[in-house]
C-alpha cells in the first residue's frame, strides 16, 4: 500500500468503532481460540518471551495479560544514569524545545500549550525545556517506567482522534501526538518539572497507571484533570507507572533545558528501558 493511500486510510477508519472491537477481544477470555491468536501475534512481531517473568504463552488468559506482560527480575538493569529510559521501543525524536514548539518530524512541529490540553501555565514550565518521544510498537514491552525519581502533581485526560502513531504517521499527519487522545502525567522531581505524556492510538485498549488504574474515557470531549498536589504520590526512578494495553508512543517533556541525552541517542534508534538516556547539565 502506498504511504498516500495508509495516511488516507487513517482518516476514514472508524478508529473508536476499531478500538471498542480491540478493547472486547483484548479482554476475551476464549481459551484455546485465544491462546492461538496470543501465539501467532508473537510469531508475526517476534515477541522475544524468554524476558517475560512467565514465558509460556499459554498462561495468558487474554490479550491484555500478554500485552502488559511483566518482565523476569533482572532483565532491565538500571543505568547510573539522571535519566534512564522509561520503555522499551524505538527513538521517534529527541532534543531540544524550540520555545513551545516541538519537532515532530521533518515540517512538522506541535506546541506544548496543545499536547498539554491547553494548560497554559504548566506549558509555560516547559518552554525552551527539552523533550524525547518514544514509539512502542506491538512486539515491545509495554510498561512504562519512571526516568527519574518524582512526585506526581496531576494528571490530565485529553480527548482526541485515534490515530496510528507508527513513524509513517509521523512524518505524515500534523501534530499527531497533540492531535490524539492522551493522558498528561506531570512530576516534580529536585531537577524540576517533568512530564510523561502517554500517547493514545488506533487499536490501543486503554491507557492505565499504578495510582488510578485504567483510565476511563468520560463522555464527551472535555478534558479531564486530577489533581495530586495534596497526596503523596511517589515514584523512585525505574518504578512502574504505567502501562498502554498495545503499542504507542510516550512523550517525555523536561523543564530543564540542558538535558544531554546519551551518545547515540538519535532517532531510529532501539531502546530498552533502564538503559542510559541522559544527564542534567549545570543551571
Amino acid at each position: 500500500m502506498s504511504d498516500f493511500f495508509a495516511v488516507l486510510l487513517q482518516y476514514l477508519l472508524p478508529k473508536r468503532m476499531l478500538n471498542r472491537l480491540a478493547g472486547w477481544f483484548a479482554n476475551w477470555k476464549g481459551g484455546a481460540a485465544t491462546s492461538a491468536a496470543i501465539a501467532a501475534f508473537a510469531r508475526r512481531y517476534g515477541v522475544d518471551m524468554s524476558e517475560a517473568a512467565e514465558p509460556d504463552l499459554l498462561a495468558y488468559e487474554n490479550f491484555n495479560d500478554f500485552f502488559t506482560r511483566e518482565l523476569r527480575p533482572g532483565a532491565r538493569p538500571l543505568a547510573e544514569a539522571d535519566l534512564v529510559c522509561p520503555v522499551d521501543g524505538a527513538i521517534s525524536e529527541c532534543g531540544a524545545i524550540a520555545g513551545e514548539q516541538i519537532f515532530q518530524a521533518k515540517g512538522h512541529h506541535y506546541s506544548v500549550h496543545a499536547l498539554l490540553g491547553g494548560d497554559a501555565d504548566w506549558a509555560k514550565k516547559f518552554e525552551n525545556g527539552s523533550f524525547a518521544t518514544l514509539y512502542l510498537s506491538p512486539r515491545d514491552y509495554h510498561r512504562i517506567h519512571m526516568p527519574c525519581a518524582g512526585r506526581l502533581v496531576r494528571m490530565i485526560h485529553v480527548p482526541g482522534s485515534l490515530f496510528a502513531v507508527k513513524p509513517l504517521m509521523a512524518r505524515k499527519i500534523p501534530g499527531l501526538f497533540a492531535r490524539n487522545e492522551r493522558v498528561v502525567c506531570v512530576f516534580e522531581s529536585e531537577q524540576g518539572p517533568f512530564a510523561l505524556v502517554l500517547v493514545g492510538a488506533v487499536i490501543v485498549g486503554s491507557v492505565e497507571t499504578v495510582w488510578h488504574g485504567v483510565v476511563k474515557r468520560p463522555r464527551g470531549r472535555r478534558v479531564s484533570l486530577w489533581n495530586y498536589e495534596g497526596d503523596i504520590v511517589k515514584l523512585a526512578q525505574g518504578a512502574e507507572m504505567g502501562r498502554f494495553r498495545l503499542g504507542s508512543t510516550v512523550v517525555a517533556l523536561f523543564a530543564r533545558p540542558n538535558v544531554r541525552f546519551a551518545s547515540g541517542w538519535m532517532p531510529g534508534k532501539p531502546i530498552k528501558m533502564g538503559e542510559a538516556m541522559g544527564s542534567f547539565g549545570e543551571r
